[in-house]
């Protein structure tokens, strides 16, 4: 009853803080006029070969611009590493664009994508770069990190945060080559595949919109639930930003606000190396919500202290907000019997990092009827929503 009326006077002043939002401010970053803004995004890395194409007839050109020749439409070739060139059936460059004529769409390995195709050759292996303007790129990023058929609100929300980030990622990238990748490393993007009526109208109805703070575009990371309360930044990763403080979340009900998984000792034990079967696993560190950030594992071989993400990532849990009850004889229980555990059940609570904006949060406030502005500004503390004017 307390969490429920805790959650309720969260909500109350969440409406008051920020019932004035409908009035925007707008900071405006000059661009060039009558220039997109082309994002540039990695969707095969490392391969030996990659099959690319076009929905319409396409150029092909070398890396300085010089035609090659044609790509007949609906057809695709097997692009190549070949000696340090790529190489396209009888045409071979230092680089090769792919640019289909009209509004044609691009092949990549398995799909479809908007913009053109530039393939590169590095470190002994092909790099295919897709270059999209920002608001298409967008377009399939949120079917791809939230589904289309969410409420609008959930989907503006997610439509200026995953902007902002790539605009981050943009300015911060640590290579010539691309600004994002198309994996949750970045944020996830499958070309049309993903793309809707839903994603188009939110990005749409958001167009240039990003998330500033000091008049720089934030680091807008965002996650799929926490399990109850957001983490601040530092205690998941390293650098403390300003804006990425935790805050109660709105993610009851969501499918993953909860969750378990059991292991049989042997199956933990198969996964933990250097401790033998193991026996016990207690926390040593952890947030004050209960993200584990380190964790001693003892066996009867040894005994070794892992970070949280670290088993979060050899045993594929959800997330590093988890306890871990021991099993014996069929009974999980935190009593030693005496004998050894013969399993373990991980008990957990939400879907990802925890920092930043939580997606199950954020559908929840739009069904209560909150708007993009609101649900943005509890999540990123202290910002501003800003928009880039680019024509």
């Amino acid at each position: 009853m307390q969490s429920g009326l805790l959650f309720a006077s969260v909500l109350s002043t969440l409406k008051k803080r920020y019932f004035w939002m409908g009035l925007l401010f707008w900071l405006v970053m000059v661009a060039p006029a009558q220039a997109a803004l082309i994002l540039r995004v990695a969707v095969q890395d490392g391969t030996s070969q990659v099959k690319v194409g076009s929905s319409t007839k396409a150029a092909i050109r070398d890396g300085s611009g010089r035609n090659l020749g044609e790509l007949p439409a609906n057809s695709s070739q097997s692009a190549q590493f070949r000696s340090g060139t790529v190489a396209i059936g009888r045409w071979a460059a230092n680089q090769i664009w792919i640019e289909p004529t009209g509004n044609g769409y691009v092949w990549i390995g398995d799909r479809w994508y908007r913009g053109r195709t530039l393939l590169v050759p590095e470190k002994g292996a092909l790099t295919a770069v897709n270059y999209v303007d920002i608001e298409q790129y967008l377009y399939s990023v949120l079917g791809a990190e939230m589904s289309g058929n969410w409420p609008q609100e959930a989907l503006k929300a997610q439509a200026v945060a995953a902007r902002s980030y790539a605009l981050h990622k943009r300015l911060k990238s640590e290579t010539d080559l691309y600004d994002v990748d198309d994996t949750q490393s970045s944020q996830v993007y499958k070309g049309l595949q993903t793309e809707s009526s839903g994603t188009y109208a939110a990005v749409d109805a958001t167009a240039g919109q990003v998330l500033t703070y000091n008049g720089q575009i934030i680091l807008a990371a965002f996650h799929s639930a926490s399990g109850g309360h957001t983490e601040n930044v530092e205690d998941v990763w390293t650098e403390p930003l300003p804006y990425l403080r935790a805050v109660p979340d709105f993610d009851q009900g969501a499918p993953v606000y909860q969750w378990k998984e059991n292991f049989s000792r042997a199956q933990i034990s198969s996964k933990i190396s250097g401790v033998g079967n193991v026996i016990s696993m207690k926390p040593e560190r952890a947030t004050a919500y209960g993200s584990i950030l380190s964790m001693k594992v003892v066996g009867d071989g040894g005994s070794r202290v892992m970070s949280g993400a670290d088993l979060r990532r050899v045993l594929n849990l959800r997330s590093t907000r988890f306890t871990v009850i021991p099993q014996y004889g069929g009974i999980f229980s935190g009593r030693n019997s005496g004998q050894p555990p013969t399993g373990f059940q991980v008990a957990g609570k939400g879907f990802g990092h925890a920092v930043g904006m939580s997606q199950w949060g954020a559908y929840n406030l739009a069904r209560q009827g909150y708007g993009y502005q609101q649900i943005l500004l509890h999540y990123y503390r202290g910002t501003t929503l800003a928009k880039i004017a680019v024509q």
